[in-house]
Parts: C-alpha cells; structure tokens; sequence
C-alpha cells in the first residue's frame, strides 16, 4: 500500500483527491510505520482543496460526500504522535485561510455546520508543546477570520434564543494573557473578528457574566503593565541609557498596542462592551492608581510615578475616543486627592488568568503574579506661594489653591522638573486636542482656546441667549453665569454616581476665566524659569498660541514685565556670546532655530508624542560643570538661543505683531578695503590649504605639530564679516610677497595668552571649526534616543614661538583686534533683535563700519 502511495500521479486531480482519501479510511491505527504517510497525506488534501478553490468546484464536492473532515477527526483520535496533532491543525488552517470564491462560501458553511470544527476547538491538545498552541491559535483565529452573520450562528448553541455554548471565543480567551506576545496577538485578532460580525446574540454572550469578566481581566493586565513600565521609568541610571531608552520603547508600544486594542474593540459598536471597558478602566487604573499619583511630593511606596501617570493619561485620552470616559478624566481633575482615597486606601488585585476566563475572577497563571497593592496619599500639597515666583505669588494666591488636581498640574508647570514640566504641558495639550471633550469642560479647565470662546459666544448672541453678547465684548467673559459650570457639575454628579468619587462643584473656583488666568499664569511663570531645556520651553510657547491666538489682550501688566524682564536677560546673554567662543555661528544658530520655534509653536498639534514624557532627556557636555570644551560652550550657546529666539517671538506677539519668516537681523556689511582680509586677497571664504595670499602684516613663527619636527611659518589673523581665521602660510621663494596657506584655524575661542615663563610663547586653543550638531543640521529632538553617538571632539593647543617678544605681542594684538572686529560684526547683525522699538531691516538699512574704524586697524597693522 505505501509503494504505492509513492507512485507517479496527476498531482492536481480528483483522482489524486480520491485516492488520498481512500487511503486515510485504510487506516486503523498511526504508528511509527505509517505516520509520515498520515502526515502527508494531510498535507497533500490541504493543498488539494486550495487547487479546487481556484479551478475546480468538484473537489469540494467530493470533499463533502465523503466527510473528510470525519477522517481528520479520526486521525486526531486514533493517534498519540504530536506530529499528526499539528499537521491536523495545520492542513485545517491552510484550508479555511484559502477559501476564497463563492463555491468556497458554501464550502465553509459545511465544515462550520457540523460539531467537527467544534470538536476541533475543544479537544484537550497537549499544550505543554508551545509549537502545537502557536499552530492551535492560528487555526482558531483562521476560523474567525471566515465569520459573518451566517456562519458565527452555526458555532454556538442557542436555549431560548440566547447563546448557551461559543466554544470559538471561549477557548481562545482562555489564552488572552499568555507570556508569549504572538499568542496574546492571535487571541486579540480573534475577538475583534466576532465582535465586528455585529450578532446580536454573540455581543449580549461576551457581554454578560460570566464572560465579561475578560474586560476586567484585560485593564487588571494593562495595570500590570503599567506599573511594570513605571518600574523602567524609574529604574537605577546607572543602567548604560541605550538599554534602559530601548526596553522603555518597548514596553511602550507594548502599552499603545493595549490601548489601541480597546479602541477597536469599542469601535465594534456594542454599548455593554464600551461601557465595560469605561468602567474597568476608571475602577481598576485611573482612580485608584493613576489620578492620585499626580501630587507634589515623591511618595516612594506609590507604584507609580507622576510622570508615568501623565504619559498614561495622555495615551488613553489620545487613543480610547469615548466621550464618556474622555470627560470623566476631565472632571475628575477638579477633585481633590481626598476624594479618591476611598479607590487608594482599597486593596486593588490584580485578576488575570491564562485561562478560566469564564470563570469570574482568577489570579494570573501564566507568571504565577499577583499583584495587590496599596497606597496610600495622606501628605498635605505645599502651599502655592511657595510654587510661583514671588511676583506671581500675590496674584495667584487669591485665585487659586492646591485642592484640585487640575491645579496640581500647574504647579508642576511653575516648580516641577523638567519631565514633571514637559507631562504637565502634554497633559494639557492633550486635553486641549481631545475632540471627545465638552467645550464647556476645556472652558472650565481654562484651555478653552480664545477663538472657541468667542465662536461659542457669538452663537449665544445670534440665538438670542441672555448674556452671549454682553459677555462677547465683556472683560468679564465667560463667567460663570455662561453655564459651563453647570455642564461641569453634570458630569461632578456622574462621577457620584458612577463611580462614587465624591466632589463638590464649588471645587470649580468662581469663574472659567479665572482658571483662565491661572493657566496664563503657570505659562509665564514656566517662561521665567531658569534650568527648563528650551525645546520644553517651546512646547509651552505652542499651548500659549492656541489659547491666545491673537495677542497680548489677555496678558497683564505683570505678565508683560516679567516676561520683558526675562527677554532683558536672553539679550545681555546673547550680547555676551558675540564675544565668546562660537560668534561665528551665532548669526546661523538663531536664524535655524527662528523657523524651528516658528513652526513649533504655530503647528496645529505638538511636535512630540506623549512617550517622550518618559525618555531620559538628553544630556550633554555642557552638563559636567568642569567641562571646559568649546563644544560644552557651543551646546550652552545654542540652548540659550532657543531660548532667546521663544522669548523674542512671544515679545512680538505680546506687541501684535505678525512672526516673520526670517529673524530681524541686518544683512552683511561691506568689508573695508583697507582690512588684513582684503590685503591678503581673501575674498569671503574660508582660504583653503594651498591657497596663495599676500603676505602683508604676518608675522614669522615657529611651531611643532610633531615631537621634534619644527615648522617655519608666517602668521596671520583675519577677519571677515562674521568669520575669522588663524592662518599658517608657506612663503613661496619663487614669489616674494607671496605664501601659501598650509594650515587654517578658527579665529574666534582661540583665547590667546602669552607665556609667562617664556614672553617668546603665544598659546591658542584651537576648537573645531564648526558644532557636530550644527553640522548635521539639529541635535536629536527632546526625548528621542540618539542612534549613534557622534565623535567626540576636542580642543587643539597651539604654542607659538615667535622671535621676540615684540614680534609675540604683536601677533596677540593682532589676534585681538581682528576678535573685536568679528565680534562687533556679529552684534551689529543681531542689533535689531536686541532691541524691539527698531523697525525691522531692510536690505539697505544697515550699518557699515566707519572710515574711522578702519583707519584704525590700518595704522594699528602697520605699527
């Protein structure tokens, strides 16, 4: 019989099909001896089945008479070998998967009909072989993919028009939390198939107890999760940042793809399931665990952190879109941590089970894991003058207290660390961008955009409601008597009755305009704050825009002097590094980074995702106080800039004016005649080794780049605009006069001191010619891992050796005069920034340097 299962056929035949099958009812038993023969031929009918998809109806036909599907189940029963268990699994999979045509339809109809497939489900495979529950899932969610309305129904089993038995959802839920992803992946794929199927019956099953059990197992696992990221978050620095950036990424998406789940499982359309899932996720995550952790002191027994909490917060906002749960986030921030002592105080455990699902509420089987928890909130919120600097503190303390956790978020935009500022302020976008949101909740919040308001009260004075158009063109706009608090206190009330978090609607403050104001307020005091990196800086410039899109009308007086206070600051410390060690870049820093600030507070959305939230923000060389390199000076020049650039732009916005494209700078001067650049015969750019100059004003030196290999040159200091150049030239005996350039130097940093020991001496120190970054175009943005870590560079030393002294201190002049020159060229192009009340340039409205200064440097050279 097995010779002749070998002999040469039509592959592709019914006869093939036939004989196949013959062949499998010949056998009583699978041993040893005639497994591979079972295998094969499993395999071949599979592949049978596909071919007559596609060309040939009669071999479903066949198929059906001959209830084949009666011979894979006898296979299964009449065999201990595992290898037939998969095979079996595998060669139903590849058929249900490749049933694509309309002879097909029929086709499933009768495999889903009878009790094989349902016997298939629930047969007790040996699991403990991970290969046989990848195939078993796989097959299970084979089957869901093929489900509609007709072919689900012939799955269960009904009593009383109601589902008694769903083998298909039941079985694979039993593996919803299993350790390997894959699985976890099959099983989610599963479910969304059938609750997409849109069967009325189906959707009242998983939906009822005891299968809706599943939907507080699956927020008790993300709890899990949540708390297992926060473990990353917070773990020991020590740990290289790569590693510990890498495994939070991961478990990050991990936490996205959860929520995205929810998200589609709610699209479904089935109310119980929605509301299920709104439920667990306020009882189960956000009121006992993730609301109470946003407080102002570091409790170290909590699970987890204030800065997780906000990233959280932030993704469920932005991926669960439901109206009901987006504003029950909303109101509860007007809560005190009072009121979710009694979620707090509980003991919260953590029921989730690799199988039983329907079975209630079990303990986690998979990692042998429970997790039971208690924390406990009982510390008193600082006062609030001792968060806002001290000019803001009268003005804030009569309209604002630490009660609410709406208000705690602002505080830690005005005292928090820079993670704590950078949650806070995606905390508040994200609010601002939910679209699930009631106006009148954003009004409340004090983030309700000012256009919206004014949208919102117009509406009112069109269609005649009391006081829309006295308030429109009131100073007092948007009180109380608009109804938002009404609106707030419906959903204050839901909260109640709901979920039993008790708050009053006195907890709303007087009026949305003063939350308004205290919002403004955090704004400008975050904008004062020394330490802050700029790019979060930044992020509070673009929440700024959205609610005050026009300009300074809602600004005070006090606003407006601290922020010019603060812009004073930027403008002497920008004037400062036009004399420091990068002048020659600053013209080109600042103009890249207008455009990026431009377009970072004018974007319609934030620049970055929520999980930078929980990334080690960059940190770099200008860290290490006793870091001394140009490039740790050049990273201090650049992040002052940014922070310069925001508060120029948020001054013109403070004066009504438009943001220019370009930054207000003058445009490059003429440079005299009568320079060293222009004697030497340099026209612009940087002179390049072997280019020819004239050798006017150098000045003869020796220098070794080698141990004991002394080189003769001719030395020459130049200006040009903004750049400037330390050149060694190469006299050229051919040409008098005449040298070559052999090496190039920047002119600017190089801090030129004369030996003490040795008055014959000059020492430079030569830093790289430009930033690594500035190079490359930007440093990595806030929050995202670097792929590489660029070379490091290093400052060179140059000793001089001149042969004199009044050659030595010539040359030291000479460095010095052509520095000033640079740095006056550099000031006088960025003058227009540092002074508001001058008009803006224009291409012919700039200075050049007088004859005077140029004289100067003439007779100064020549000495």
């Amino acid at each position: 019989m097995w010779f002749s299962f070998w002999r040469s056929r039509d592959r592709f035949s019914l006869d093939e099909l036939r004989y196949l099958t013959d062949q499998l009812q010949k056998v009583g038993t699978v041993n040893e001896a005639n497994k591979d023969f079972v295998v094969e031929a499993l395999r071949s009918i599979a592949e049978l089945i596909t071919y007559g998809d596609q060309h040939n109806s009669s071999f479903f036909e066949f198929f059906m008479e001959k209830q084949v599907m009666g011979e894979f189940v006898r296979m299964l029963q009449i065999s201990k070998s595992m290898i037939i268990s998969l095979q079996i699994l595998q060669t139903m999979s590849i058929m249900i998967q490749n049933l694509r045509t309309e002879h097909a339809i029929f086709f499933a109809d009768y495999m889903f009909s009878n009790e094989y497939i349902n016997f298939l489900i629930t047969y007790k495979f040996d699991f403990r072989n991970e290969e046989l529950l990848s195939y078993y899932m796989s097959f299970l969610r084979a089957i869901s993919g093929k489900l509609n309305k007709n072919t689900i129904s012939l799955l269960v089993k009904t009593q009383n028009e109601n589902i008694v038995s769903f083998p298909l959802y039941v079985e694979a839920i039993r593996y919803a939390f299993h350790e390997e992803s894959m699985i976890r992946t099959a099983v989610r794929a599963l479910t969304l198939n059938i609750y997409h199927v849109g069967d009325g019956p189906v959707n009242r099953f998983v939906s009822k107890t005891p299968y809706d059990g599943y939907f507080s197992d699956l927020i008790s696992f993300f709890r899990k999760q949540c708390i297992d990221l926060n473990g990353l978050v917070s773990e020991n620095p020590q740990k290289t940042e790569p590693d510990r950036t890498t495994a939070i990424l991961a478990a990050v998406d991990e936490i996205e793809d959860n929520l995205y789940y929810f998200s589609d499982v709610i699209s479904a359309g089935i109310p119980d399931v929605g509301r299920l899932i709104t439920d667990n996720i306020m009882q189960l995550l956000i009121l006992p665990l993730l609301l109470p952790s946003l407080r102002l002191d570091a409790v170290n027994e909590s699970p987890i952190a204030p800065v997780t909490s906000l990233y959280l917060l932030c993704c469920i906002l932005r991926i669960v879109k439901m109206k009901d749960l987006a504003n029950a986030i909303a109101a509860a921030l007007f809560c005190p941590l009072e009121a979710f002592l009694p979620f707090v105080e509980a003991k919260v455990k953590v029921h989730v089970t690799n199988g039983n699902c329907h079975e209630s509420h079990h303990q986690l089987e998979n990692n042998n894991t429970t997790v039971d928890e208690q924390v406990g909130v009982t510390a008193e919120l600082s006062n609030f003058s001792q968060v806002y600097p001290e000019d803001l503190t009268k003005q804030v303390s009569s309209t604002m207290s630490l009660h609410g956790l709406r208000d705690v978020l602002l505080s830690y935009v005005v005292s928090g660390n820079s993670q704590q500022v950078l949650g806070s302020l995606n905390m508040l976008a994200t609010l601002l961008q939910t679209k699930e949101l009631d106006e009148a909740m954003l009004d409340a919040l004090g983030i309700l955009p000012q256009r919206k308001q004014h949208k919102k009260l117009l509406l009112q004075a069109l269609v005649g409601e009391g006081l829309g158009e006295e308030q429109l063109f009131s100073s007092e706009s948007c009180s109380t008597k608009d109804g938002a608090s009404n609106e707030v206190g419906g959903y204050l009330q839901k909260l109640k009755e709901d979920y039993g978090v008790v708050c009053s609607s006195s907890e709303l403050g007087t009026s949305s305009r003063t939350h308004r104001f205290q919002v403004l307020d955090a704004l400008v005091s975050l904008f004062c704050r020394p330490g802050i990196l700029a790019e979060i800086l930044w992020d509070g410039g673009w929440l700024l825009r959205q609610l005050l899109p026009y300009s300074e009308a809602e600004f005070n007086s006090q606003h407006l002097r601290l922020l010019r206070d603060s812009y004073t600051d930027c403008c002497n410390a920008l004037v400062r590094e036009t004399r420091g060690i990068w002048p020659d870049l600053l013209v080109t820093v600042l103009s890249d980074e207008w455009k990026k600030c431009k377009r970072a507070i004018e974007a319609s959305s934030p620049r970055k995702e929520p999980k930078c939230i929980l990334l080690p923000l960059q940190k770099s060389s200008s860290d290490d106080v006793r870091n001394d390199s140009s490039v740790s000076y050049g990273e201090k020049m650049c992040e002052r800039v940014k922070v310069f650039v925001l508060l120029h732009q948020l001054q013109i916005f403070c004066l009504g004016r438009a943001l220019p494209e370009q930054p207000p700078i003058y445009p490059p001067a003429d440079t005299p005649g009568a320079s060293r650049a222009r004697t030497a015969g340099i026209a612009g750019s940087l002179p390049k080794p072997g280019t020819e100059l004239l050798l006017v004003d150098t000045v003869p030196c020796r220098i070794a780049f080698e141990r004991g290999k002394e080189r003769h040159f001719s030395f020459l200091a130049v200006s040009f605009g903004t750049s400037g150049w330390i050149l060694l030239l190469e006299e050229i005996p051919q040409k008098q006069q005449y040298g070559v350039v052999r090496v190039t130097a920047p002119l600017a940093g190089s801090r030129p001191r004369i030996d003490e020991k040795h008055s014959k001496w000059l020492h430079l120190r030569i830093r790289p010619s430009t930033l690594p970054f500035v190079d490359s175009g930007r440093p990595a943005g806030l929050g995202t891992p670097r792929k590489a870590k660029p070379k490091a560079l290093v400052d060179g030393r140059w000793t001089l050796a001149f042969r004199d002294e009044e050659s030595c201190k010539y040359a030291l002049s000479m460095l010095l005069e052509e520095i000033n020159l640079q740095s006056n060229e550099v000031e006088r192009r960025l003058r227009p920034m540092l002074n508001l009340d001058e008009p803006p340039p224009t291409e012919t409205s700039f200075d050049h340097p007088s004859v005077s200064s140029s004289s100067t440097v003439t007779s100064t050279s020549s000495s």
